[in-house]
């Protein structure tokens, strides 16, 4: 049905806050959510759960504890369940997130970042 057909583009222009995820639609148990993202996050796991990063736009940096991982636009990236990472974009990056439904985008960290998901409107 193309009721059901979402734009990412259109979907990330209506977002104004960084670090603020919305749903862009589900698939089974995962949210795909669409953020726009810049400065340093928090230091957090996700312990039971991978997260894949896919950006749309910009340049972001997944600081590991071993290595910094940089994607640019049209790079994916899984960070595997239970390993610390930190997002970091100099610049607003564009990106999509696909993790469970009920997610916390701080993981275990909680904290002043932590942002409920928010439907787009």
């Amino acid at each position: 049905m193309t009721d059901d057909v979402r734009n990412v583009h259109e979907a990330l222009s209506t977002i104004h806050e960084h670090w603020q995820p919305h749903r862009l639609t589900s698939v089974n148990d995962y949210d795909v959510k669409v953020v726009k993202l810049q400065g340093e996050f928090v230091w957090h796991t996700h312990p039971e759960t991978d997260e894949l990063f896919f950006v749309v736009s910009g340049r972001l940096t997944i600081q590991l504890r071993d290595r910094d991982v940089v994607l640019n636009p049209n790079d994916v990236f899984v960070v595997p369940r239970g390993v610390e990472h930190c997002p970091k974009a100099e610049e607003e990056v564009q990106a999509i997130l696909f993790e469970p439904k009920g997610t916390v985008n701080t993981g275990d960290a909680g904290g002043d970042m932590t942002a409920e998901l928010q439907e787009l409107g």
